[in-house]
């Protein structure tokens, strides 16, 4: 039996006049099997394009403007093709399909009342959310948000086999780092926690999660995995077996030069394609934070609280790591900014702060004959072995990056732009 084809209206989305641009050819959906299947050329690539439908217009064909309704993002889970990745060539015809039947009940559009919407993103303006799959060389997906990730962001997956990277909102904003003189717990040792103004010039995407054991395992090609903590973060991993010696691959110094063939970000970055790091630590509080300017990402100031308790895992509540994930994430999606394992960051510690003001990226060298410090890298966001005080967004930690410590992690960065 023939099948019947109900033709949509087709929509074109532009980034901006001197990016990357689409054009639709097509969008039909087949009238037995729900499947809609839309065409489109590109030119000017590279670009990463993504795809979403518009539904339930008000009058007729020809009435401009017309009022459309974006289907949720939540109901394109089940699309494939050219599409949610990043496509090089230009100039052909590429193809979208979709099945809304699978996670959307109103599946079927009559004539002229939906449109597809594709869009061409810009390496260096790319979408909310990037998946990268580290069973697979050289694959990464782009979703516009967690509603339109293949998956809840909290399944196992994007804690072991995929690693899903959150773009942070930073571009010329200019922010508080530090905490105020008031602040319970405070450091009061020099300029270590001073409050004073930081720009940074761009955007970046930090982890969801800390990088877990799983991960670390797909990365580097090693067996022996423990299945049940997989999704744990992997602790006990030094700033050198990140990076590589951290007198050859030193930053700034070395700007982000990593150890290519025996560090961890080494072998992700071959494995991904793209340029994996430590983030500063000037990114790294600003991500934390989410906007806020209290102790902790969730608006809390006294680190003795329910809420604090509540937002991962502390001397206080546990005597071990648990799994990544499990606790509220801040309002930018991070999960366990506070506790869990402490993150390292890139930079040399300090004991003056100030000196972070734009694009920061901290000393060029340790501070010589400065107790307690030389020679010792940045350690952020507390761990399951230290109190609570020491989780809050603008204290920082410390240690050699050759440490050995059940309590050290990381949280991984990715600058933009895009390879």
């Amino acid at each position: 039996m023939k099948k019947c084809l109900i033709p949509v209206f087709a929509f074109t989305a532009l980034a901006s006049a001197a990016a990357p641009t689409v054009t639709v050819s097509s969008v039909e959906q087949d009238a037995e099997s729900r499947l809609v299947t839309v065409g489109y050329a590109l030119e000017n690539a590279p670009a990463i394009i993504t795809f979403g439908m518009e539904t339930n217009r008000t009058g007729t064909a020809t009435e401009v403007p017309a009022d459309w309704i974006a289907v949720e993002d939540g109901a394109l889970k089940h699309a494939w093709g050219d599409v949610n990745k990043i496509v090089r060539s230009g100039g052909s015809t590429y193809t979208i399909h979709w099945r809304p039947d699978f996670s959307w009940p109103y599946h079927a559009f009559a004539a002229n009342a939906a449109r597809a919407v594709v869009k061409a993103w810009t390496l260096d303006d790319p979408p909310d959310y990037a998946v990268f799959d580290l069973t697979i060389t050289n694959n990464v997906m782009f979703y516009t948000s967690a509603k339109a990730l293949p998956h809840d962001l909290t399944n196992g997956l994007y804690k072991t086999d995929c690693l899903v990277m959150r773009r942070i909102p930073a571009k010329n904003v200019r922010w508080r780092m530090g905490s105020p003189a008031d602040e319970p717990g405070r450091s009061t040792t020099g300029n270590m926690e001073q409050t004073h103004g930081v720009t940074l010039t761009n955007d970046f995407y930090m982890g969801v999660y800390e990088l877990t054991r799983r991960q670390i395992f797909l990365i580097t090609k090693q067996n022996g995995q423990a299945y049940d903590v997989d999704k744990f973060p992997a602790n006990s991993v030094t700033w050198q077996v990140l990076r590589g010696n951290a007198g050859t691959y030193s930053w700034p110094s070395q700007g982000h030069a990593v150890d290519m063939s025996g560090s961890v970000l080494g072998l992700l970055r071959t494995l991904s394609g793209q340029n994996f790091d430590l983030p500063t630590e000037a990114q790294w509080e600003y991500a934390a934070r989410a906007g806020t300017g209290t102790a902790f990402s969730d608006g809390s100031t006294e680190y003795s609280s329910d809420a604090v308790l509540a937002l991962s895992w502390y001397k206080e509540n546990s005597a071990t790591t648990h799994e990544v994930g499990l606790c509220p994430p801040n309002a930018w999606g991070l999960y366990d900014v506070h506790g869990n394992v402490a993150e390292w960051c890139l930079d040399w510690m300090s004991y003056d702060i100030t000196s972070y003001t734009l694009e920061p990226g901290g000393p060029e060298v340790t501070p010589p004959d400065v107790q307690y410090v030389t020679g010792c890298r940045v350690v952020r966001g507390g761990s399951y072995g230290e109190q609570t005080v020491k989780a809050r967004s603008a204290r920082r930690g410390w240690d050699t990056p050759d440490k050995v410590v059940g309590i050290y992690g990381a949280r991984l960065c990715l600058p933009l732009p895009f390879k």
